[in-house]
């Protein structure tokens, strides 16, 4: 259904296209409201305020489109090429989809914008790997979010736990937990169930992480294999709840089913709609490297473009208002109407805990490793987001699962070097 949604969107934008205004006479054209095209439809109340605040600083307004469909909002953007009907943003993703649409000469290029950035100090340096494609920048961070684990304070008060510093420490507090009959840790089976095999296997070779991630390394490799053994350690231990179990994290979290939850920082929102106060009733701590030989502590990352087109019908407008979404002014708009961190790492978050690792991510602290979910090819994300859920019910299938996997990655990367 989602297929014919989207080719029936594609063949509307065609007719659109046929009666549409002259190509040339849009370009001349002077915007002062921008369409913001976007696949996250509850944040509207958001683009809308940040348009009022860019309506009064560089007199340039955003009318936010949001799409709760991810494949009818691609196919709206993709047709967008061939088409007249083209937004002025738009949001997309890092990784293979952003190199995709960069390769189709689509996408404006932002490089001087990132110089400028970065020496500004408005965007960290290690940012810019993420939006590079052949050596050049292309869209700017709409969001940033950095994994760690979101613990329940009355829960270690209770038992004397107190934020790990090494992963050690991180296994004596599960045990701890565990014997005090309080389960450490959360995960699932469904959607998000790559979580612990990203974090451990960044935690234990990063560069290993890398190459996987660009068929450089296969999943039946040794190096990957421990690193399922390890999860496996941890499981067998029992030290995560039901993977099956279909509470919302923060539910669980706050109702103390379990005493750890691993997210990113935009978990923080969803802590603070439940009326709990951060430092008081829950906390935040990076998750230390399983390799403590390590010289980094490797941080799992997220962030999501906000693009414009090389044919929008006022491409200075659109470069001008990026250019003014990495300032600060903005981005602590931005911040703090979401309760979550900025890209800008001169941005103050009223959580202290989050703050932190804003500025640390920021300072080069970390290695900032790519989230699994961008990083790894579409066909491949879908065979291993499968494999671990499997594996997080059944344990001792992980060589198989690795194996199926593999098979996913080897058709992949035959005809995709």
């Amino acid at each position: 259904m989602r297929r014919l949604a989207a080719l029936g969107l594609a063949a509307t934008l065609t007719l659109a296209a046929c009666g549409g205004n002259d190509p040339e006479t849009a370009a001349q054209q002077k915007k002062t409201e921008l369409s913001l095209y976007n696949d996250k439809g509850a944040w509207s109340k958001f683009f809308e305020d940040m348009g009022t605040l860019s309506k009064q600083q560089i007199s340039l307004g955003v009318k936010p489109v949001g799409y709760t469909d991810s494949a009818q909002y691609q196919a709206f953007i993709k047709a967008s090429f061939r088409t007249d009907v083209k937004p002025d943003l738009f949001t997309w993703q890092t990784g293979g989809m952003l190199q995709e649409i960069v390769k189709q000469k689509q996408v404006a290029e932002t490089t001087a914008l990132w110089q400028e950035a970065i020496a500004a100090g408005d965007l960290p340096k290690d940012l810019a790997p993420y939006y590079t494609v052949d050596g050049k920048q292309y869209c700017v961070p709409l969001n940033v979010a950095y994994w760690g684990m979101f613990y329940n304070k009355k829960v270690f008060d209770q038992h004397g736990v107190k934020p790990p510093t090494t992963w050690a420490e991180l296994e004596q507090a599960a045990a701890t937990l565990k014997k005090a009959g309080v389960t450490p840790f959360y995960h699932t089976s469904v959607l998000f169930s790559f979580v612990w095999f990203e974090q451990i296997m960044a935690g234990m070779d990063p560069d290993l992480y890398d190459r996987l991630s660009t068929g450089k390394a296969k999943y039946t490799d040794p190096g990957v294999v421990a690193v399922m053994e390890k999860w496996k350690s941890l499981i067998d231990a029992g030290y995560f709840i039901n993977a099956g179990d279909k509470t919302d994290p923060a539910d669980v979290l706050k109702n103390e089913k379990t005493a750890m939850v691993s997210f990113g920082t935009f978990f923080n929102t969803s802590m603070t709609q439940r009326k709990m106060e951060p430092g008081k009733d829950y906390g935040f701590f990076v998750i230390p490297n399983v390799n403590a030989d390590l010289p980094k502590t490797s941080v799992i990352f997220e962030s999501g473009p906000l693009c414009s087109l090389t044919k929008s019908a006022d491409p200075a407008a659109s470069l001008n208002y990026l250019k003014w979404w990495t300032s600060t002014s903005a981005q602590e708009k931005w911040a703090s109407s979401r309760g979550d961190v900025s890209a800008n790492p001169k941005v103050t978050v009223a959580d202290k805990a989050l703050d932190t690792i804003t500025k640390d991510a920021g300072s080069g602290k970390y290695r900032l490793v790519n989230r699994y979910f961008e990083a790894t090819p579409p066909p491949i994300l879908t065979a291993a987001l499968d494999g671990f859920g499997k594996f997080v019910t059944e344990p001792g299938s992980y060589k198989e699962v690795l194996e199926t996997i593999q098979k996913a990655a080897d058709e992949y990367w035959s005809t995709n070097q």
